[in-house]
């Protein structure tokens, strides 16, 4: 757990408010309209979850992890409620998943970001180094 006045960052599936995470995640780029559903079953299958929340317990971030724990892992769905942007909560998120203790064997960081790229550079990531040896499938969303 790690505090500020204004909010705290949790970590747990049980302590996820999955409504409001879904009104975030529905409203965002690069998964507009997702359902509540696949949210949560994205969720169960992730490494770590947090989130931040206000003193009065409601969450205004979300960010969830899939990895191995060993090698790999890959950060996703990272949103900040649009009323609490530019704060550094996004930051203290990074801050917080790459300390988090069962992710301290990973050497391999991935995630990909739209518009967020100063965030991300100011915990370390940096444009692929490799490009030219990274391939990819990419589907269209299903209709859930």
């Amino acid at each position: 757990m790690s505090e500020s006045s204004e909010y705290m960052i949790r970590d747990g599936f049980d302590l996820m408010d999955f409504v409001r995470i879904n009104e975030m995640l529905a409203k965002s780029h690069w998964c507009p309209g997702i359902q509540k559903a696949e949210t949560i079953q994205g969720a169960k299958n992730s490494a770590l979850l947090l989130g931040a929340f206000t003193p009065d317990n409601v969450q205004i971030s979300y960010a969830r992890v899939i990895s191995d724990k060993t090698r790999f892992a890959y950060i996703l769905d990272v949103i900040v409620d649009e009323r609490y942007r530019k704060q550094g909560i996004g930051r203290a998120m990074i801050r917080y998943i790459l300390n988090h203790p069962d992710l301290m064997d990973v050497y391999q960081w991935l995630l990909v970001t739209k518009d967020a790229h100063g965030v991300y550079k100011k915990a370390g990531f940096r444009v692929i180094s490799r490009p030219d040896d990274w391939m990819e499938i990419m589907k269209l969303r299903p209709v859930r």
